[in-house]
């Protein structure tokens, strides 16, 4: 189980303004956070430490480099037993067209939000991996129409 990290006004101030640019230079962070430089530099580290901060990444628009095709997969298992659970989990997480992958409840075990040129190829997708993996029964998809709204940040 994590444990809760309690941020206080000056914690979740430093927190948005990383979510909105990771690139902001340590100086306009502390001014926006109402901090002295090096304060802010040892409160964002001790954020880092704790795992509220896991990583800085750069936000990539899929269409902008031939990936115009989305769809939220809905996947249901066959087996449920750990070592088939954990291979299916490995082999989502090696394959770059899944972004993101949820365990769930309802009909579906886990939802998939797979990334692709087009639907050609996410029917590659579904038949040269999806529906070889041995844990595999069924999937589902939605095809995603449009964005409506992305967030890369957190409610703080």
């Amino acid at each position: 189980m994590a444990i809760h990290f309690e941020l206080d006004e000056r914690d979740r101030n430093l927190v948005r303004a990383l979510q909105r640019d990771s690139r902001i230079s340590n100086a306009d962070l502390a001014e926006i956070a109402g901090m002295s430089v090096s304060a802010c530099w040892r409160r964002v580290k001790a954020l880092e430490d704790a795992g509220v901060i896991r990583r800085y990444a750069a936000v990539v628009d899929p269409e902008r480099i031939g990936l115009g095709f989305q769809a939220l997969t809905h996947v249901e298992m066959v087996r449920h037993d750990p070592e088939e659970v954990s291979s299916f989990i490995r082999a989502v997480e090696a394959r770059s067209e899944v972004q993101e992958c949820w365990a769930t409840t309802g009909q579906a075990d886990y939802t998939m939000r797979v990334v692709v040129a087009d639907i050609a190829a996410y029917n590659r997708f579904l038949e040269e991996f999806l529906f070889r993996q041995p844990a595999v029964r069924a999937a589902q998809t939605n095809v995603v129409l449009r964005d409506v709204k992305r967030a890369a940040n957190v409610l703080l």
